[in-house]
């Protein structure tokens, strides 16, 4: 089998999974966006997925991001940024990053706007919501108390897009419980950002938990491309 072959294999039976669980939640397929999350792997393997159809890419690490979207700026995808991102490389990833998923902090928001600034563009932002349990630390992601603030400071900036919330279930929990606390939380965001309405939610292992509570966009690395190589 072809690499070309393999990929093709894998997304259908990604996109497979996606309408079942829409049509389980009463959701039609395309209310579901994918994300296809390439990190560590090649540049090459980003050209046979756009031939694919894939129109979405996610990319953890800003060096790695970066080369990847110039090597790849002829397929006019749409690039998203959902790892960590570090105060000093955040205008940097705004230069080139269509969608920044990991903003945590009221720090990160002069960064991003210079970054699109200096780019003449417009950032859309999802805000990074942890969904650790009460009383445990939040390894990821804003507290969900802090996250009125952070959008508010995110709306009233130009060159960014407040367009809705990100969120990875803990390793340690069940993902439907994680992803119910997800439900209850965002009602509250909406409440105060009704056309923030982008969820980004649900990874290769639990994306039906997270279109369960209305997901719109699934990340997904290890099912569409397989083991990820060795860090060299």
């Amino acid at each position: 089998m072809t690499r070309a072959e393999e990929l093709r294999a894998n997304l259908a039976a990604v996109r497979d999974r996606i309408a079942c669980a829409a049509a389980d939640a009463g959701r039609p397929a395309d209310d579901v966006a994918l994300v296809v999350v390439t990190k560590y792997f090649p540049a090459s393997d980003v050209r046979l997925l756009a031939g694919l159809g894939v129109t979405d890419v996610g990319e953890n690490r800003h060096q790695e991001a970066e080369a990847k979207a110039a090597e790849c700026a002829d397929l006019g995808l749409h690039w998203h940024f959902i790892g960590g991102l570090q105060s000093n490389k955040a205008a940097a990833v705004a230069r080139y990053a269509d969608v920044v998923e990991s903003v945590d902090r009221t720090s990160l928001v002069p960064r991003l706007a210079r970054g699109a600034a200096d780019a003449g563009r417009v950032v859309d932002v999802l805000l990074q919501v942890s969904l650790d349990p009460p009383g445990r630390d939040h390894r990821a992601g804003a507290d969900p108390a802090t996250l009125a603030p952070l959008a508010d400071e995110v709306a009233r900036t130009p060159e960014l897009r407040l367009r809705g919330l990100m969120a990875v279930a803990p390793l340690d929990d069940d993902p439907a419980l994680a992803f119910a606390r997800l439900a209850g939380i965002r009602a509250d965001f909406l409440a105060r950002h009704p056309d923030a309405t982008v969820l980004s939610a649900g990874m290769s292992g639990d994306l039906e938990a997270a279109i369960t509570v209305g997901a719109t966009h699934v990340r997904i690395g290890s099912a569409v491309l397989g083991t990820r190589p060795a860090v060299q």
